[in-house]
């Protein structure tokens, strides 16, 4: 089965993702916490990026630093913040700071469903200008390809008996 990814601006900061995984909600929190598992989805294909590190303390008050290189720049790209909450398997709050004061603050929630699990991602800027940037520049536009690249993911985890 095909999941869709939904994309919508909510308001002049708000952008929300939001996708159904075919995978329990522990293993689909797994796959946003741990650097082995980002780091097989967590950037489209089609985007030419690849990681050059991965580091998360997935716990409220941890930090998460990813690099990441890209054939057209000679310098590699950082994003970095701190996990404001985190929740085991239900909700992840972070702050993505590498743009300074004021960069977004992201809320993702993953709601159980039977065998699937809902997940909507909260991005919250700090201004409209902000979140019309990020999308200008292409930065929003990504989310179905990964969370695609995710499914590839959650299906092999879950060809080895639903355990990480």
């Amino acid at each position: 089965m095909k999941n869709h990814t939904t994309v919508e601006r909510k308001s002049d900061r708000e952008l929300i993702v939001t996708r159904t995984f075919n995978a329990p909600a522990h293993i689909v929190f797994e796959a946003w916490t741990r650097p082995e598992l980002l780091k097989r989805w967590w950037t489209p294909k089609s985007f030419g990026i690849t990681f050059i590190s991965c580091e998360t303390d997935a716990r409220t008050g941890g930090r998460y630093r990813f690099v990441f290189g890209h054939p057209s720049s000679e310098q590699p790209m950082e994003f970095f913040g701190k996990y404001v909450e985190v929740t085991p398997h239900s909700r992840l709050v972070w702050t993505n700071d590498e743009g300074g004061e004021g960069g977004a603050i992201t809320t993702v929630t993953f709601e159980e469903r039977g065998a699937d699990t809902l997940v909507v991602l909260h991005d919250l800027y700090s201004s409209k200008e902000a979140l019309d940037g990020a999308i200008a520049s292409g930065s929003t536009s990504g989310f179905g390809e990964a969370f695609e690249q995710q499914d590839e993911l959650l299906a092999t985890l879950g060809a080895s008996g639903g355990e990480l």
